[in-house]
């Protein structure tokens, strides 16, 4: 790192800082699936070193041009430019005369009201150390303004699903011969030779199914994961969402709408049993009676995301688990208490579950749904 870089162009702001919470917001872009790799990320701060980091669209053209490298990254950058900053989309490109703030680095939901002197392209301010605070916070113990910080975090992200080679071929520069085409080829040709043609199986998105558990004892994080899951559903065709607690309301319809408050709210109208009590394994039983056998969930990676509590019979849990087990590719369970220091799955419905489920992963912070979202996108860890 230069010198110019180390000794960034606003006083009082720290190197370790900047590159702490550009590093954050990296993992943002990595998993809402754009290649914010570290190099790309040195880059950036090194750019950060030559310009004015207390004016939002200096920090933003120096992100965009160094952390995105195709096309399809320019939307997916935006989104989690606005999660983790703030304000509006792509702030517009205009001179202004330099700004001096204390801490220029900065995340959203540490905003405060606005003053007579303030700038609107001035970041509100924060350290790096409390964006790492929030990332790792329970869910269920933020204040209201922290869960709207943690909304528009989770709306950035982009879980891709798992991907299945298809029956069918398209063309490629290598692989198998094409012996059709190309003998059609030499044909048109008049019998001459041809340049041989190959094909390759076409790679298409496994199908992602979420079951989201709504009942009295998973409210405090029943919105961060429906809104997890619209962000699977806006992104991804053929995503299906699902509540359960005393009955299974499908909400893929509900989850298409844009904005994620809207869909929610959509939501909260189609189901009638929202904090109420758990029958896991009856509605399991439903779901793959009416879905399951040649439905969505035949060969399509399943997330279910419950603490496990089962106030009926936890064998009609297993025996359905087991189950659902045969017929997805694979089948995640999300638990917002694993990841509490002592905890162990001694309930009897998460006993008669786990023997069943591929992977058994936390969902307790945001840093937790990155590391899901990173999952099901084939990493399998950290975004």
């Amino acid at each position: 790192m230069s010198s110019r870089t180390a000794a960034p162009a606003v006083a009082g702001a720290s190197a370790d800082d900047l590159t702490a919470t550009l590093v954050g917001f990296a993992r943002v872009l990595r998993a809402a699936g754009v290649a914010a790799t570290p190099d790309r990320v040195h880059q950036t701060v090194s750019a950060l070193g030559y310009l004015d980091v207390a004016r939002r669209e200096d920090v933003y053209w120096a992100g965009r041009l160094t952390l995105c490298s195709a096309p399809g990254d320019l939307e997916r950058y935006d989104r989690a430019f606005v999660a983790w900053f703030g304000g509006q989309l792509a702030p517009p490109v205009r001179v202004v005369p330099p700004v001096q703030v204390v801490r220029p680095v900065a995340v959203p939901g540490t905003e405060r009201p606005a003053g007579p002197g303030d700038r609107p392209d001035e970041l509100p301010a924060a350290t790096a150390s409390e964006v790492e605070v929030l990332r790792h916070r329970d869910l269920a113990s933020l204040t209201a303004q922290e869960r709207e910080t943690v909304r528009r975090l989770i709306a950035a992200l982009d879980p891709v699903g798992d991907t299945r080679v298809s029956r069918r071929h398209r063309g490629a520069p290598h692989g198998e011969l094409d012996v059709g085409r190309t003998v059609r080829a030499m044909l048109a040709r008049g019998g001459e030779p041809a340049r041989l043609i190959h094909r390759a199986r076409r790679v298409r998105p496994r199908r992602l199914v979420l079951v989201v558990d709504v009942s009295g004892s998973m409210q405090p994080y029943a919105d961060p994961y429906l809104r997890f899951a619209h962000a699977a559903a806006r992104r991804r065709t053929g995503t299906e969402v699902f509540t359960v607690g005393t009955r299974l309301t499908r909400v893929t319809r509900e989850m298409r709408r844009r904005d994620p408050s809207e869909a929610l709210a959509e939501v909260a109208r189609a189901v009638p049993d929202w904090s109420g009590g758990t029958r896991l394994g009856e509605l399991l039983k439903s779901f793959l009676d009416r879905w399951g056998q040649r439905g969505v969930a035949r060969g399509a990676v399943v997330v279910v995301a419950s603490d496990g509590w089962e106030r009926g019979d936890a064998a009609l849990l297993g025996a359905q688990m087991q189950r659902l087990a045969r017929l997805a590719h694979r089948v995640v369970w999300v638990n917002p208490h694993r990841g509490q220091p002592g905890y162990a799955p001694k309930t009897a419905g998460m006993q008669a579950a786990l023997p069943h489920v591929t992977d058994f992963v936390d969902g307790h912070s945001f840093d937790a749904l990155v590391r899901l979202a990173g999952l099901l996108s084939g990493g399998g860890g950290r975004a």
